[in-house]
């Protein structure tokens, strides 16, 4: 619904801005996609379980192009490790776009960490990881994506942990075309997932169990019968008519710009930009970046 509101993102006050926005429960926004048995719901939280059956997932009703999209996750908690509890947003078909979120379990007393992935036009291999702040099994913490024409910022508590800035001008690939939906599941991943699949999952922990919380999608709706053209065109303006269009949402200010060197510099583990054993080119979208 389009509405005229005074919004806090990002650090920026924006005043006075249409704005399409969703902010409700579970099943306003979203409907559990698979495994339907290992989906529960407790109060104003929802649970997926992942047994030695089965994982579990959920998906939104709709899809979007541009804004942001958060919810507030509490992952598994004491021996995690094999599995992965991911959010995050895709379109469809071969050539899609994604951002991921992936969080990585552990044994008892090991970190969780966070994979981020960017997918355009069927391709990924852009993977960082990194080390949390906090434990992410002892409470709920809001995990968020943001996406316009100028950036994707992956954030953690409204603290960025990656950018991944448009420089179409310079021949590098942007995703602003294909509406998304909103995705999370739970799945057993121990080929790869903990200490590159030399850790298994321990069946004698399951159920391991994701929570979730505080559903919000702050974007523009993309109706299924609409095509491409017409979506990018409702959900962008260069007259600054949606948030996320103003120019103060173009790049990150000089405190989000500090919290994500700092985050960087003391989480980051893995990074592909400098992995040269599989990018003996560095990837373009990787040169000249500031951090």
């Amino acid at each position: 619904m389009a509405i005229s509101c005074k919004i806090m993102l990002l650090g920026f006050c924006v005043f006075g801005l249409v704005s399409l926005v969703s902010s409700a429960n579970f099943s306003e926004l979203f409907e559990p996609s698979w495994a339907l048995d290992h989906v529960a719901y407790d109060g104003e939280q929802l649970k997926l379980k992942l047994d030695n059956y089965s994982g579990a997932g959920f998906g939104s009703k709709s899809k979007y192009m541009f804004g942001k999209t958060t919810v507030q996750i509490k992952l598994v908690e004491g021996d995690s490790a094999g599995t992965v509890t991911a959010f995050y947003m895709s379109s469809d078909g071969p050539n899609h776009n994604e951002f991921d979120f992936e969080f990585l379990g552990n044994t008892t007393g090991e970190p969780y960490l966070v994979q981020t992935n960017i997918y355009i036009n069927g391709v990924g291999n852009r993977e960082q990881r990194l080390s949390l702040w906090f434990d992410p099994s002892k409470d709920f913490h809001a995990y968020s994506i943001l996406w316009n024409q100028h950036q994707v910022v992956f954030l953690v508590d409204e603290t960025p942990i990656r950018v991944y800035t448009n420089k179409e001008k310079k021949g590098v690939p942007f995703p602003k075309d294909q509406a998304m939906g909103i995705y999370s599941s739970i799945w057993n991943a121990d080929d790869w997932a903990t200490q590159g699949g030399r850790v298994k999952t321990d069946w004698s922990h399951a159920p391991f169990v994701a929570s979730y919380k505080g559903f919000d999608i702050n974007g523009c709706e993309c109706p299924v019968s609409t095509n491409v053209v017409d979506n990018a065109k409702k959900c962008s303006s260069t007259q600054g008519k949606y948030w996320w269009d103003q120019p103060v949402m173009a790049e990150l200010n000089l405190h989000q710009s500090h919290q994500l060197m700092w985050v960087q510099a003391k989480h980051m583990i893995y990074d592909y930009c400098t992995d040269t054993s599989r990018f003996p080119v560095t990837p373009a979208e990787c040169e000249h970046r500031r951090w």
